[in-house]
């Protein structure tokens, strides 16, 4: 498996940046006939947390999500950082040709060493 960070432009200030995950979800229930003191603490997925981004980058989340999934996937790393994990490296080299074609410097990988 071969890792890389992906950086969006930012909407709002135009600088390259990739979203991370502060903390988990906390998903809980409101019951109609009686109180429930249940919640649940979750990461999101990486589809998730890059959907939330819709209007915050430059591009359209769902659109990156189709093409990242040609070549590997998003994964949210250690419960914080948006990546991409592909099988190989040149999967990866792929996936960032055709982001490129597609978003232009909107969107760009930085591979992580291990």
């Amino acid at each position: 498996m071969v890792r890389a960070k992906i950086y969006f432009r930012c909407a709002a200030i135009g600088d390259p940046v990739t979203p991370i995950q502060v903390r988990p979800a906390v998903i809980g229930w409101e019951g109609k006939m009686r109180k429930i003191d249940l919640t649940i603490e979750r990461s999101l997925s990486g589809e998730e947390l890059l959907r939330r981004m819709k209007g915050w980058i430059t591009v359209d989340p769902q659109k990156v999500i189709d093409l990242v999934k040609r070549y590997g996937f998003l994964k949210v790393l250690d419960d914080r950082d948006l990546v991409v994990e592909c099988e190989n490296e040149e999967d990866l080299e792929k996936l960032g040709e055709a982001l490129t074609a597609s978003f232009g410097d909107h969107v760009t990988l930085e591979i992580i060493k291990r």
